[in-house]
């Protein structure tokens, strides 16, 4: 108690936070009295039981299921049309393949939806019996006191126990509240606001008597693990995006690709031309970069926008060469993540890679063209972190 005064005098939020739960809660119970804190808790413990329960089966099911969903999807077969696709359609396209490809991000589709429902039914049975239970007391408790009054001692009674029922329901809450700032902790160890939460003297006791022994362990060795590779793949999403949008290939832009390309014999010659003209035909648009970077103003433009002005930022000069590799016949993809920035420091960037015979999947960053060669440079890895590198900390 002693250590929490000094804490609510250090002004320590989340101390306080905990004080607040467990004051609001006992006064709601004196409030509500013995009676009906007894049923406020009862249904507390019940509703943190059925959503653990609902966690559960969800999970259960979704890990049996989605190899089952897997191949559903791919005997669809689903295949982009090479047209323009309305806003809707883009959407479409890019949630079905990404659901195809992308394992984690199926699972958790699945388990959102899987848990929703589950959850539903559970609270309405639930919420039915209470229904029905709290008439047949209701009925029994007019019966039994036709004038509903209550001795003064009875009430003061009432009041003490519903105090206590509400703090224990209070506890109960600041529990739930300490396993999930046990989670936050556990993915920013070394942030200000989970130094914050540290010096709490509540969470450390709640966190090291109530949380750590039963799933402490757990949590700090798959947590981490798992959020990363939650990010890896809504990188992936984020990159599959462009193959859905860009899938339309303008005639112009076709008739550019092929000509800078005629005299080449191989793929890796190809992809070597096309780095060569979009690197030199393309200036890099600082003042759309300036107008992100001071107002968080973006401007979204096309490979066709950018190949008509001749101006864009590294994800334009990396989207319209993916499109004119495309146009003669190259796998390439978009990739995103960090660059150097000549300074000692890193900023988001956009580069590609290429598939070529012999070599395999080679980089290249367009955008940097005028400043070196970077197209399969040595020294490509360590100026360039690819999202998915630099979300697993390698």
């Amino acid at each position: 108690m002693i250590a929490m005064w000094n804490d609510m005098i250090q002004a320590n939020v989340v101390t306080i936070l905990f004080l607040l739960i467990l004051i609001v809660n006992i006064w709601r119970g004196m409030k509500r009295g013995g009676t009906g804190s007894m049923q406020h808790l009862f249904f507390t413990i019940i509703d943190v039981a059925l959503t653990v329960l609902s966690i559960f089966v969800a999970y259960q099911i979704s890990q049996a299921f989605s190899p089952i969903v897997l191949d559903w999807l791919k005997k669809l077969d689903l295949q982009v049309p090479v047209k323009e696709l309305a806003w809707w359609e883009n959407i479409y396209y890019t949630a079905v393949i990404s659901l195809r490809d992308l394992a984690l991000l199926r699972f958790a589709a699945l388990f959102l939806l899987l848990y929703l429902v589950i959850r539903s039914v559970a609270g309405g049975l639930v919420g039915a019996l209470f229904y029905l239970w709290s008439n047949d007391e209701g009925r029994a408790r007019s019966l039994s006191n036709a004038d509903g009054s209550q001795s003064s001692a009875a009430r003061f009674g009432s009041g003490l126990l519903g105090a206590l029922l509400g703090g224990i329901t209070g506890a109960v809450r600041i529990l739930l509240l300490v396993v999930l700032l046990f989670g936050f902790v556990t993915l920013n160890p070394g942030s200000p606001v989970s130094r914050h939460i540290q010096q709490s003297n509540a969470y450390q006791l709640a966190a090291g008597q109530a949380v750590e022994p039963f799933a402490g362990d757990w949590v700090t060795a798959n947590l981490p693990v798992f959020t990363a590779e939650v990010k890896n793949q809504l990188t992936a999403l984020m990159q599959q995006r462009y193959d859905v949008i860009d899938i339309q290939l303008p005639k112009d832009i076709e008739k550019a690709a092929l000509e800078v390309t005629k005299d080449a014999a191989t793929q890796e010659e190809k992809a070597r031309k096309l780095y060569d003209w979009v690197g030199s035909r393309v200036s890099y648009d600082w003042n759309k970069a300036n107008q992100y970077i001071e107002q968080r103003i973006w401007k979204e433009q096309t490979p066709q926008d950018t190949f008509e002005t001749k101006k864009g930022v590294c994800i334009d000069y990396a989207r319209l060469y993916a499109l004119m590799a495309r146009a003669v016949g190259l796998e390439v993809r978009v990739v995103t993540g960090l660059g150097y920035d000549g300074k000692g420091g890193y900023g988001p960037h956009a580069w590609n890679t290429v598939l070529v015979e012999d070599k395999g999947w080679i980089s290249l960053d367009a955008t940097w063209a005028s400043t070196g060669d970077w197209f399969n440079s040595p020294n490509f890895e360590s100026t360039h972190i690819p999202d998915q590198q630099a979300a697993s900390g390698t």
